[in-house]
């Protein structure tokens, strides 16, 4: 199977800075992996014990609104209802390293 290239400028582009760590959203990870959000959630959630607050947290009411408001994203009738999960790089790592998706990204390459 080929692999698929992903620039590493693109994965830059989707850390952001919540709660003073760097994260990338659940809905960013789940793009990169090719899952639907729902599904890398529910996988997390099969795991959440090997998933501690410095690995991985979900957003409060308050910080999923400044986000929208910052990124323009969808409001109450379409796009997500529910507060994203944002993942550390060591939550990225757990998440790779046990869940199902995990698979998927053995096909994923970084490109420079």
């Amino acid at each position: 199977m080929k692999a698929a290239l992903v620039p590493v400028e693109w994965i830059e582009r989707q850390i952001v800075l919540i709660r003073g760590q760097k994260v990338l959203l659940d809905s960013q990870l789940a793009e990169l992996y090719g899952v639907a959000t729902g599904n890398l959630v529910r996988a997390m959630k099969r795991n959440v014990e090997r998933f501690p607050e410095d690995f991985m947290f979900q957003l409060s009411p308050e910080e999923f609104a400044d986000l929208r408001r910052h990124f323009g994203i969808s409001s109450e009738w379409g796009g997500r209802r529910y507060p994203p999960y944002a993942f550390t790089e060591h939550g990225v790592a757990m998440l790779n390293a046990n869940t199902t998706v995990s698979s998927r990204l053995s096909s994923t390459r970084f490109a420079h």
